[in-house]
């Protein structure tokens, strides 16, 4: 079987003491009711630790293509179809991620590709975690065709001020809109979320 990808040793050693550093990388599920139906995004939440928002950006891969998230890939499942940033989504399960250029517009992308199991790319994973799925990042070109959506973002400050952990939020329905934010540091970025059809 041809090896899809290398990963770097700083990766592996990062996802074999996932486990352990669960303090200070919680993972968490965030809900919003839209149009009745569940809508959840469940991800691991970095913390800055003194560096800028932009220094961590900056040793992104050449794609540009952030987890948004930490350790597993980040996720997001609904129960009815949508609309993001007036993109269709079906009901279903998605991984997403963030692209964050060097200058430009910001993107959310949805994909239908939920990640690869950890033990499959690192044999001595720790049981606790060997069928976690881990994002694609270096190699996120290859599963590019199982985008659902990409969703430009509308830049802004931070609503609560300069935050030291990512944070996502879904915002409750108001109207039929909800909406999802990214915040980190003093930056967040925004779209829209309804129900197709509304």
């Amino acid at each position: 079987m041809r090896v899809r990808r290398l990963i770097p040793i700083a990766v592996l050693a990062v996802a074999a003491s996932a486990h352990a550093q669960s303090d200070r990388a919680p993972r968490e599920t965030v809900t919003a009711l839209v149009n009745g139906k569940k809508v959840a995004v469940e991800y691991g939440r970095p913390s800055l630790r003194g560096r800028t928002v932009k220094d961590l950006l900056s040793q992104l891969p050449a794609n540009r293509v952030w987890r948004a998230g930490v350790d597993q890939a980040t996720t997001l499942t609904t129960e009815t179809a949508l609309l993001i940033g007036g993109k269709p989504v079906p009901a279903g399960k998605y991984t997403l991620y963030l692209h964050a250029p060097e200058s430009g517009t910001y993107e959310l992308l949805v994909n239908r590709d939920l990640g690869v199991p950890l033990k499959s790319i690192y044999a001595a994973a720790p049981a606790a975690i060997a069928d976690a799925l881990w994002p694609h990042i270096e190699d996120y070109p290859s599963i590019k065709d199982k985008e659902v959506a990409r969703i430009a973002l509308k830049s802004g400050a931070a609503h609560e001020g300069a935050a030291d952990r990512f944070l996502i939020g879904l915002t409750p329905a108001v109207g039929g809109v909800s909406g999802i934010t990214l915040s980190w540091g003093d930056q967040s970025w925004t779209t829209d979320i309804r129900a197709a059809g509304k």
